[in-house]
């Protein structure tokens, strides 16, 4: 069984950066792209940006883009989203995910097969 383990949320300031984390114990990682996702209280989880395997290729939700980085580490088995200049409405719970189709950058949470536990970020003004 895949495990994701999210780290690196907390309370900031508007303005001000934080890195989340997500490390896995799978021993195939690098094969799989890996998305991050939010969750608004009271509200479906939204794409945020993803990462191919090989972590040339990432992509952005427009709300993100300029502001926040995907990156990776397959040596570590680990994958980042750097979080600058971070707004109030960029409050949510984040989460991790593993896509094992191999059928490219997903923004649907549908398409994703492993999940981690979430991490909270909150941003105050």
């Amino acid at each position: 069984q895949v495990q994701l383990v999210e780290s690196g949320g907390g309370l900031v300031q508007a303005g001000g950066s934080l890195r989340l984390s997500c490390a896995t114990s799978g021993r195939t990682f690098s094969s799989y792209a890996v998305g991050w996702f939010r969750q608004f209280r009271g509200r479906e989880r939204e794409f945020v940006a993803a990462i191919s395997g090989s972590g040339h290729i990432t992509y952005y939700a427009d709300s993100v883009k300029g502001r926040f980085t995907i990156s990776r580490d397959n040596a570590k088995n680990t994958v980042y989203l750097q979080m600058n200049s971070l707004k109030p409405e960029d409050t949510a719970v984040y989460y991790c995910a593993e896509d094992r189709s191999g059928l490219g950058l997903q923004v649907s949470e549908h398409e994703y097969d492993y999940w981690g536990q979430g991490a909270q970020v909150t941003v105050s003004s």
